[in-house]
């Protein structure tokens, strides 16, 4: 993956496009991952999202928001809300990247993921 990408080629704007929604939005509470250029693991709490099931919050100024582009795949680390399960790594595309202009997110990109393979990865 490069390691430089341009903030436009990541955001989309107007009107979000529709995706089927994820079932499995219930079952986990946190999704981390990293980006081989970047030397920090970023965790983020997953936050339902009527659209397509999940997504996360990324601060504006946060340094992982210049890697991410709309159609990225990565694998991710995903916690359960039980915790006697064990956290799974599963196949997760970036579906689209809005700015958040109000409320609660102002000043946050809400990126919404998707599982695409429902595969436990290896760690």
């Amino acid at each position: 993956m490069k390691a430089e990408k341009k903030q436009n080629d990541l955001v989309q704007k107007g009107s979000v496009r529709g995706t089927k929604p994820i079932s499995k939005f219930d079952r986990y509470s946190s999704v981390e991952f990293s980006i081989n250029n970047l030397h920090y693991i970023y965790q983020f709490k997953i936050q339902e999202n009527s659209s397509s099931g999940m997504g996360v919050y990324v601060k504006e100024d946060s340094a992982i928001l210049k890697h991410l582009r709309v159609g990225d795949i990565f694998e991710m680390k995903y916690y359960p809300e039980s915790l006697s399960e064990q956290a799974e790594y599963l196949k997760t595309e970036i579906k689209y990247i809005t700015k958040a202009n109000q409320g609660r997110f102002r000043g946050h990109y809400l990126d919404d993921i998707s599982i695409i393979e429902n595969t436990i990865m290896n760690p």
